[in-house]
């Protein structure tokens, strides 16, 4: 199971001096960067399996299952997306006073949530050129340092091979323009290339930039 990860710059509603915050993990009909659009309602049923266990997804620092930071205490839906309130645990956890330090500072600017898609829960829009994620199983909601981590764009390398408009969608976030997307998925990298493509030095350069999401750092 790969738990994909949906990141948004952080509207913090309030900060405590005691590390408590608040403000919105997932804000609805928003597309973000990657084309994803979450719609409302998308977390109310993973919402009401974490209240059967008596428990809230945990804060985790960059995505790291081995480093929470503290509990959220309380995750609900309003009309505008997931509102969170959090306690970092700035006492007793050098790294979650380091972490609201930064919050506090405005260095860390993004809540990251880490979920999955359940069976018939998105879908994808081929009129608005988005995919629309209707059910959502939260696993933990993240404080993420700005831009979006590498890991998050690997996985969703990953995700997009096996899926047109997925790959198709990476490509144009990589530079290529729509028509060179479908060139490159009908034809191969030769039917980008050659002295009668004008496009071909940006192509190469669109693809080098896709190939760096690979290559070890």
């Amino acid at each position: 199971m790969k738990i994909k990860k949906l990141r948004k710059p952080f509207e913090v509603k309030s900060l405590g001096d005691d590390g408590t915050f608040s403000g919105y993990a997932s804000v609805f009909d928003v597309v973000d960067s990657y084309g994803d659009v979450v719609k409302k309602g998308a977390f109310l049923e993973s919402l009401g399996e974490w209240s059967s266990k008596g428990k809230l997804p945990p804060i985790l620092w960059q995505h790291d299952p081995d480093q929470p930071i503290g509990p959220y205490t309380m995750m609900v839906e309003d009309e505008k997306g997931l509102y969170v309130e959090g306690k970092l645990l700035i006492d007793d956890d050098p790294l979650a006073k380091r972490a609201y330090a930064h919050l506090k500072a405005g260095t860390i600017s993004g809540l990251s949530i880490g979920y999955t898609i359940p069976s018939g829960g998105g879908h994808w829009d081929e009129k608005a050129g988005v995919y629309r994620l209707e059910k959502l199983k939260l696993y933990e909601v993240s404080l993420v340092t700005f831009p979006a981590n590498e890991s998050a764009e690997v996985e969703s390398v990953k995700s997009a091979i096996g899926n047109p408009k997925e790959f198709e969608r990476l490509l144009r976030d990589a530079g290529l323009s729509r028509m060179q997307a479908k060139r490159l998925m009908s034809g191969g990298f030769s039917a980008l290339s050659g002295p009668e493509r004008e496009d071909g030095a940006d192509t190469v350069e669109a693809l080098k930039s896709l190939a760096s999401i690979f290559t070890p750092q």
